[in-house]
């Protein structure tokens, strides 16, 4: 790992990796984990991004330093676990299998991967995921060549490829489909991979004035062209290069493109909304409702709304 992917760590905003930890953050406090609490003793600083208990901490926490405590890991786990909540590409995520002589230190060779797209293989695990829990529609998953493979030690893992605009095979991210599993990561990168947006080669088919949705991952990408919608998934603000935001510059300035985006409803998926309005001042927000936590959740509960009727 090294200094620029730990920087990204620590650069993730310290509210918002508490929050996925469990905690309730409310104006910038919450009641501290670390002893027994009942006035909200965890305060949070958001210039600095650190975050200190006054009662039993004698100095400030990091994300990293908060991630260690609060879960009882080590420096290593605590880095793997900020960089699978948050899609962010670090080393330790990428597979070291000496079989297929892949070295994490080569730059991303496409023409390894291509070939497992061209047939699409989708396990029964895979298949159950995609379109039992998920009720993906089949031609969504079709048009962005979902695959799957197993390991060796007998974990499922669906592989998604990501495309430039030209259809070139730029990234691979691996996604465990075994939930339970505590000794692998969520995810896992081949060397070299880019995977800033996901779903590129959508922006070729959009026409004058279309809408493009914006969501925050693969999964609810594949919600969203299953409802219809033409959509790309930017995991976050902080891993979009000025080329990116080039692109869809342009769509909107050459085609009059609206961008809208539902985003989750947690402070993460509302500060990836407004890291992303100020990069594209003309995104638009759409609230989920109450009961769902991100589009695929609504998603998923207007199928099965449907399926009653």
């Amino acid at each position: 790992m090294n200094k620029l992917e730990l920087q990204k760590l620590r650069d993730l905003p310290i509210e918002g990796v508490a929050e996925r930890l469990g905690l309730n953050v409310i104006h910038h406090k919450c009641l501290c984990p670390f002893h027994q609490d009942h006035h909200a003793s965890l305060s949070f600083n958001l210039r600095k991004n650190t975050c200190r208990c006054f009662v039993c901490m004698n100095e400030s926490m990091g994300t990293i330093d908060l991630v260690m405590r609060y879960l009882r890991v080590d420096f290593r786990e605590a880095c793997r676990w900020l960089a699978n909540e948050n899609n962010i590409i670090i080393q330790e995520h990428q597979p070291l299998d000496t079989t297929d002589g892949n070295s994490p230190h080569k730059p991303f060779d496409a023409s390894r991967y291509e070939r497992f797209f061209v047939r699409p293989w989708l396990s029964d695990q895979a298949r159950a995921f995609l379109f039992e829990e998920r009720r993906l529609d089949p031609r969504v998953v079709r048009w962005c060549r979902l695959t799957s493979w197993r390991d060796r030690q007998g974990t499922d893992w669906l592989q998604i490829p990501f495309y430039d605009m030209d259809g070139k095979l730029i990234g691979v991210q691996n996604r465990n489909l075994v939930t339970s599993t505590t000794n692998q990561p969520r995810f896992r990168f081949p060397s070299g991979s880019r995977c800033s947006i996901y779903n590129l080669q959508v922006l070729k088919l959009l026409k004058p004035s279309e809408p493009l949705f914006i969501t925050e991952g693969a999964s609810d990408c594949w919600a969203m062209l299953s409802a219809g919608h033409k959509a790309i998934a930017i995991p976050s603000a902080t891993l979009l290069k000025p080329s990116d935001v080039k692109i869809l510059e342009t769509c909107h300035r050459q085609l009059g493109t609206s961008f809208h985006m539902y985003p989750d409803r947690d402070m993460p998926g509302e500060r990836l909304f407004l890291q992303l309005s100020a990069l594209l001042p003309n995104l638009e927000h759409h609230q989920l409702p109450h009961s769902c936590k991100d589009f695929s959740d609504y998603y998923v509960s207007c199928k099965k709304k449907e399926e009653k009727q």
